[in-house]
């Protein structure tokens, strides 16, 4: 629940900062941002990195 509110967070401050800046770069922090938190969430899994990594995209 804290990661969706984060997440959204981001993506609202995002909009904002876009708008007013009127620079399109930080349309894609979240984007970046929810890259990254995947990353985090494969590693947080005890089995080794490439093989969850396979796992993962072997499933579809």
């Amino acid at each position: 629940m804290f990661s969706i509110l984060v997440i959204a967070l981001v993506t609202i401050t995002s909009i904002v900062y876009a708008i007013k800046k009127q620079k399109l770069v930080f349309l894609s922090l979240p984007f970046l941002f929810l890259f990254i938190y995947f990353i985090v969430e494969v590693a947080l899994v005890p089995a080794p990195f490439l093989d969850t990594v396979k796992f993962i995209f072997s499933i579809g």
